[in-house]
């Protein structure tokens, strides 16, 4: 079978490419982010990166001719979308600022084993013992790296296990306004109401002078949030969902890599144990869920 260039452009070979740029892209906005937090307080990194954020998102809402649909974000289920983000993104940067960027990670990677959970409870999706065993499993894991009953709890990663239920919030509300409403026009919502709010907590906070390299900082940030939201949203269109999904879980290998490498953080053995059944269970409902389709495939359901 002979091999060449092009072959990587298309297919799952292009969803597998966009699904590691994205989620090096996302972790390394996670990265500078965190190195922000030494140069401006919380609302103003939040708001001063919005606010690029939101220019990208608009040009990139004008450039692909959605410019006359804006009135859509006013919608109660967009509305709903675009707070449950900002709850995602405050909890989350919060807990960033605070702990360790390897188990903040972690932890939000259970944001599948909670929206398994969810969907069997709330949308009454058939969901087989093997697969709530990985998601109970799971937990356990998340558990692990938390902590609650040791010296050496971290209080800041209670806001981490916020930002999961936010992000299954936000995601069980995109799955009720559908694949017709373009996905830069969600980003866009998202992104204003994050702004807006951030700008006002700032009222409260004041203004903190801010160095030229903590401006660069957020700058990057800024452009590697958006970078992975395309290449996100490109990975989807190219890429068999079961599949690409796996390598969503490169994450954990970058985010602890960049956490040795920068602030010199390694997870305690108990952490180390929760982040590898973390993985492991998201990873055996990836292989689970293949099977399901697979045999409803074959019976024709």
């Amino acid at each position: 079978m002979s091999f060449t260039f092009s072959s990587l452009s298309q297919g799952n070979p292009r969803g597998i490419l966009s699904m590691l740029g994205a989620i090096l892209l996302f972790v390394s906005n996670d990265a500078l982010i965190k190195l922000s937090s030494q140069h401006a307080s919380f609302a103003q990194a939040v708001f001063l990166r919005g606010l690029m954020v939101t220019a990208l998102a608009f040009i990139l809402v004008l450039t692909q001719g959605h410019g006359r649909k804006l009135a859509i974000l006013l919608q109660p289920k967009v509305l709903l979308r675009s707070s449950a983000d900002l709850g995602a993104t405050a909890f989350y940067v919060l807990a960033l600022f605070h702990m360790p960027l390897g188990n903040l990670t972690s932890i939000s990677m259970a944001s599948p084993l909670l929206m398994t959970a969810v969907a069997a409870i709330l949308l009454r999706e058939q969901v087989g013992w093997r697969r709530w065993c990985a998601v109970g499993i799971g937990f356990c894991g998340v558990l692990l790296i938390v902590q609650p009953a040791s010296e050496g709890f971290n209080s800041w990663s209670l806001l981490a296990i916020g930002c999961m239920f936010c992000v299954m919030l936000r995601d069980l509300t995109t799955r009720f306004i559908g694949a017709a409403l373009p996905a830069t026009l969600l980003v866009l919502g998202s992104c204003l109401i994050i702004m807006l709010v951030a700008g006002l907590l700032m009222l409260f906070e004041g203004w903190r002078a801010i160095s030229l390299h903590g401006v660069l900082l957020l700058a990057g940030s800024a452009f590697c949030l958006v970078g992975g939201y395309m290449l996100s949203v490109d990975c989807m269109r190219h890429g068999e969902l079961s599949v690409i999904s796996p390598f969503r879980y490169t994450a954990l290998v970058w985010s602890l890599l960049f956490g040795y490498l920068i602030w010199n953080e390694v997870p305690n053995l108990v952490a180390a144990i929760g982040i590898a059944i973390v993985l492991a269970s998201g990873l055996y409902l990836i292989h689970r869920e293949r099977i399901r389709v697979r045999e409803a495939g074959a019976t024709g359901k």
